[in-house]
């Protein structure tokens, strides 16, 4: 069998005459034509560009924004140049995490796409002598469908152009959309990535371009006490060593300080780096170690903490209760661990600097840059390349502001690239957890009161000193939100203080909250000897749209959304519920005699998602993930294939979590430095079949990108007990020689 180019290209989904790629430069090539908003721009001769505004890093984000106004603008999409924006406010918010892509600004790209459509509709309404009700706009056409007359765009944008953009543009209802919930959408990036021509990160050119490489301080807090650079510089290629500014806390996005090494290419810099001899000022967190930290939070958790929610009386209810069940659960530090090292190219000239990086946040790259420079933030500009992977860790902009520091110091362009041991040893790490779930039932057996304690060194205190307690959004992810259909609730956060920098990782805390409440459910429901699905169903309640009274919170960041307008809908949760374990054959699985299932299902960033895994042993007795399906209800979805993509993705991102992936702590330094000790799900480890099922319907768009990964990790190790027997309480299962 031979495969040409583009067979193999269509193979794989991508389409070689798909959108054009817009190019660099100012934001319109063209100053003629018409640009009713930040976004839009249509030139005289017809050609539309798109603006996107969010930064691409797989999750096919300039492939689908623009596909959102160019529904409602009525273009071409296959004729529609994209161009990437650069940081400026004028766009809102660009940070490309939370999932919030389609979820935040879908209503404000669909406006931007219509009032483009108004005000070419009513030029040709204008030349035709009709009303402007009567027209809309289709494959780069103005059509007048009463007299089946239609003009292209070029023929109606400088008389469009002078027009005053409407204030309340009307949207086109759903039957009319041509892109939006499109099985097919092409992916812009796709042929470039695949035919190593996309620019990456590190893949940016300038004309004497240097490279540097840090030598972080070993221990968050220890600064630079002495250095000898002599053996660096005698090294060829190496021209300079210099010592960055040393962070105080709370660190935020601040570059950490250290040495860097500049040299002509990466090589260079990297065997000068080694040949530095440097020492560090000593720092509080050199007494931080996993196993001892692991044993204060276990304490933690088994005494009365913060309240979060309550309803009833709970401590009442557990203290009569006719029996207790109870567990204890811990999740351990992860890595983002992105395939692209953060990388970013700074070059400070007359005032001013300009940035190439791969970043998810342009706006807080040009804040930090501005702070690392003295420049203000309005005289950075930064470039958005493609990025290869972020996973939340390239939100966090300390690598952009060291380049942009180098730089200015130097006068000449600097491309600052992490190591792989730099990125696993320098994260803004997921923070470690403890939990301990506790359940009373009455003398028929039935849940009367529920008790969950948590307690993770919280991301708060990357943004304040010594803050050990999570916030509301950081407990509004699986803790205060998580219907419980039990008159008594109460849930509790303990304090951890933070020894590393803790940031967010795709999904957040809904890792762990989902871990905890998961497999304690499936522990009740053997405590029970019930069905594991309906045990869930029962937790669950019945269908309603659940009340913060319900609840037991007085209020509930929601992702940042009313929750009238995305409620804690029980329905939809166990709708989930019921279509995966259908698809799975649930009620036949006991008759499966090689194979464990386990069910999970959690909520997150607007998006319902249930999982069922079925596990297996290999020939050396080891546990595989043989089979998986997914459901979720996400809303509505834009573009379904990278929405599938990205649940597959989840998976095996869960996978990792759940087998492999931890980073433990000794003397304050990370003990993994590479992929050899930090882990991740490889080829062999991938299950045989993911089965994804994506609910269609017009609800609000939730998020995809995240919502996947948190049901993953306990449905494998509850797929574990129903095969073995054996319950584990603690991830990774290589800690348990599982896997």
């Amino acid at each position: 069998m031979t495969l040409s180019r583009r067979v193999f290209l269509e193979s794989l989904g991508l389409s070689v005459g798909g959108l054009l790629i817009g190019g660099g430069g100012k934001l319109w090539a063209q100053t003629s034509g018409l640009s009713p908003n930040v976004f839009v721009h249509i030139a005289a001769d017809g050609v539309v560009t798109i603006v996107c505004h969010r930064s691409e890093m797989g999750q096919g984000v300039r492939s689908t924004l623009p596909a959102i106004i160019a529904d409602e603008l009525g273009a071409d999409l296959t004729q529609v140049r994209v161009l990437q924006a650069t940081g400026h406010k004028k766009y809102g918010d660009q940070n490309t995490d939370g999932s919030s892509s389609v979820r935040r600004r879908f209503d404000d790209l669909r406006m931007a796409g219509a009032v483009g459509r108004m005000m070419l509709c009513t030029a040709a309404a204008r030349r035709w002598g009709v009303d402007a009700k009567t027209c809309t706009t289709e494959g780069g056409f103005v059509m007048h469908t009463p007299s089946k007359r239609q003009l292209a765009f070029a023929d109606v944008v400088v008389a469009a152009a002078r027009l005053k953009p409407p204030t309340s543009p009307n949207l086109k209802p759903s039957h009319q959309r041509r892109y939006i919930g499109s099985p097919t959408l092409p992916l812009l990036d796709g042929p470039a990535i695949a035919t190593g021509k996309a620019v990456f990160g590190a893949d940016v050119k300038l004309p004497g371009l240097l490279t540097a490489v840090m030598l972080h301080p070993p221990v968050l807090g220890s600064s630079l006490a002495s250095y000898d650079a002599s053996r660096a510089l005698a090294i060829r290629g190496v021209r300079h060593v210099i010592a960055l500014p040393t962070p105080q806390p709370p660190y935020k996005f601040q570059p950490l300080g250290g040495l860097a090494v500049v040299a002509d290419n990466t090589w260079a810099a990297m065997r000068g780096r080694k040949a530095l001899v440097a020492t560090w000022s000593p720092s509080d967190n050199a007494s931080y170690e996993s196993s001892s930290y692991r044993a204060e939070q276990a304490e933690t958790i088994r005494k009365a903490c913060s309240v979060v929610r309550s309803r009833g009386q709970a401590d009442e209810a557990l203290g009569s209760a006719a029996s207790r069940i109870e567990a204890e659960y811990f999740m351990p530090h992860l890595s983002h661990a992105p395939m692209e090292p953060p990388t970013a190219t700074a070059h400070v000239r007359d005032g001013k600097c300009e940035v190439w990086a791969a970043t998810q946040n342009p706006q807080e790259s040009q804040n930090v840059v501005a702070a690392a420079t003295g420049l203000a933030p309005t005289d950075v500009t930064v470039n958005v390349t493609l990025l290869g992977g972020g996973f939340g860790r390239k939100s966090k902009p300390d690598y952009v502001g060291e380049a942009a520091f180098l730089s200015q110091k130097i006068g000449a362009p600097v491309r600052v690239q992490w190591t792989r041991e730099d990125d696993i040893r320098h994260d803004y790490f997921h923070t470690t957890s403890a939990q301990r779930l506790e359940a009373g039932l009455d003398g028929e057996g039935k849940l009367v009161a529920w008790r969950h304690r948590t307690t993770f060194p919280p991301i708060a205190s990357l943004f304040t000193d010594g803050a050990a307690l999570g916030r509301e959004g950081e407990l509004a992810q699986g803790y205060a939100d998580y219907p419980l259909d039990i008159p008594n609730v109460r849930v509790e956060n303990g304090p951890s203080k933070a020894h590393v920098r803790i940031g967010w990782l795709r999904s957040v805390n809904n890792i762990h909250s989902a871990f905890g409440i998961n497999c304690f459910i499936d522990e009740l429901a053997a405590a029970r000897r019930v069905d594991p699905k309906a045990q869930l169903l029962e937790v669950l309640g019945p269908a309603r749209r659940v009340t913060l009274e319900e609840l037991g919170v007085e209020k509930l960041p929601n992702y940042g959304h009313a929750l009238e307008e995305y409620p804690v809908d029980v329905a939809r949760m166990r709708g989930v519920i019921e279509r995966v374990t259908a698809m799975a054959g649930w009620e036949a699985r006991t008759q499966d005699r090689e194979r464990g299932y386990g069910l999970a299902f959690h909520k997150s960033f607007q998006c319902q998602t249930a999982i069922v895994v079925a596990v297996k042993k290999s020939r050396s007795g080891k546990i595989k993930v043989d089979e998986v399906w997914l459901a979720a209800d996400a809303g509505l979805v834009v573009n379904r294939e990278r929405a599938q993509a990205q649940m597959e993705g989840a998976v095996l991102f869960g996978m990792s979590i759940a087998m492999y992936s931890e980073v433990t702590f000794k003397n304050g330094v990370a003990e993994q430095l590479n992929f050899d000790g930090y882990r991740l799900a490889r080829m062999p480890d991938a299950p045989r079949a993911i089965h994804v099922d994506i609910a269609t319907n017009d609800e609000r768009p939730g998020g995809v990108g995240e919502p996947g990964v948190p049901p993953v990790a306990p449905a494998i190790v509850n797929a574990v007990f129903a095969l073995t027997g054996e319950r584990i309480r603690e991830v990774p299962l290589s800690r348990a020689g599982v896997v």
